[in-house]
């Protein structure tokens, strides 16, 4: 097996060789992006390769090299995601101290892939791809609104020496009730309109946010009604977790999927004691999805509340909550599973006759 690391830009792909052991093979490849890329790598890769298999790792998620991602996989190639922090430790680890480049980064995602045989592989599904598109823009208007708010509530506290708390403006009905609050003030015309403009825009962003909730729902409720089926996933965190995982069946067990998503312990033995510590690396936009659907479960009652409690003794409440979080992962992973294997069934049923 030959490991092709490759650390994607706008306008060119930097690609390193690695054999089994982790020894270089040849020259890096620089090719230019297009759709001439993958002539060149294909073309380079059987020159060094010969008939060896080929793994091709990408850092990143399906972004910069999303489409020589596509194409790879369209000329029957296998291709995984190296996430950047992987990459990152196998940099410190393997390169000179400080330095940095792009050969040295694809070296350090080839080695990424071949220390973890449990990486995301690329998966052309337009469903989910989708999903993925519009959790990012829901995401970026939230950060808008937020930024926003923040300045919002700062220009309050200043213009009327009026102190809102923090959840002030999480509602568009809480947003109204500022407007008012900034229209009966006596402020100057042009602090008053310039208030009332941001207030204007933190209203148009939860409209937007909405709309694009609604188009999630359109796409998420067929798609996964077994995650939605949990206490306390809806629809915008089951569309996370769709978004986040993608084709669930690359983790062998929900074991690997804990381990990946953040929610795994890691175990820290020494002389002779057995002990764990929180994992802080991780996927943590599911690390946060699973700990707001635990919140959300432990408020609605049993048998969360019970779990939670019956571990608080020994764990404290934060220990508790991670294992909560643990045993989350078991439950999302049976039913990904078993939404994937509906998708599956579903698309057979759909191909056409021969």
């Amino acid at each position: 097996m030959v490991t092709v690391g490759i650390d994607p830009h706008k306008d060119m792909h930097q690609a390193v060789a690695l054999a089994q052991d982790g020894t270089r093979l040849g020259r890096a490849k620089k090719v230019n992006t297009g759709p001439q890329a993958l002539g060149q790598l294909l073309a380079w890769i059987r020159a060094l390769a010969a008939n060896s298999p080929v793994l091709w790792a990408i850092e990143g998620g399906p972004g910069l090299g999303r489409a020589l991602a596509d194409a790879l996989l369209g000329a029957g190639q296998e291709v995984v995601w190296v996430p950047p922090r992987a990459m990152a430790a196998h940099r410190r680890l393997g390169g000179p101290v400080g330095a940095k480049s792009d050969v040295i980064d694809a070296v350090a995602i080839a080695r990424a892939a071949l220390a973890d045989p449990g990486l995301a592989r690329h998966r052309i599904d337009p469903q989910v791809r989708q999903v993925r598109v519009l959790v990012n823009l829901r995401q970026n208007l939230t950060d808008q609104r937020v930024a926003l708010t923040n300045r919002v509530l700062a220009a309050v506290h200043i213009e009327l020496d009026h102190r809102l708390g923090q959840g002030a403006l999480a509602t568009r009905a809480k947003v109204g009730r500022v407007r008012a609050l900034v229209e009966g003030a006596g402020l100057d015309e042009m602090v008053r309109w310039a208030l009332l403009e941001q207030l204007e825009e933190i209203h148009t962003l939860f409209v937007r946010a909405a709309e694009v909730e609604r188009r999630l729902k359109e796409l998420v409720e067929p798609l996964a009604p077994n995650l939605l089926g949990i206490r306390g996933v809806g629809v915008v965190w089951a569309a996370v977790l769709l978004a986040q995982v993608g084709d669930v069946s690359r983790f062998a067990t929900s074991a690997r999927m804990a381990r990946w998503a953040g929610s795994a312990p890691i175990p820290v033995f020494s002389s002779g004691r057995d002990r764990h510590r929180l994992h802080r690396g991780g996927n943590r936009q599911v690390n946060r999805a699973l700990h707001s659907i635990g919140v959300v479960q432990v408020r609605l009652g049993e048998p969360a509340r019970e779990f939670v409690r019956s571990r608080e003794g020994a764990k404290g409440t934060k220990g508790a909550y991670r294992a909560l979080k643990r045993h989350l992962v078991d439950v999302v992973y049976r039913a990904m599973v078993a939404d994937q294997v509906v998708r599956g069934r579903a698309e057979v049923c759909l191909q056409p006759a021969t």
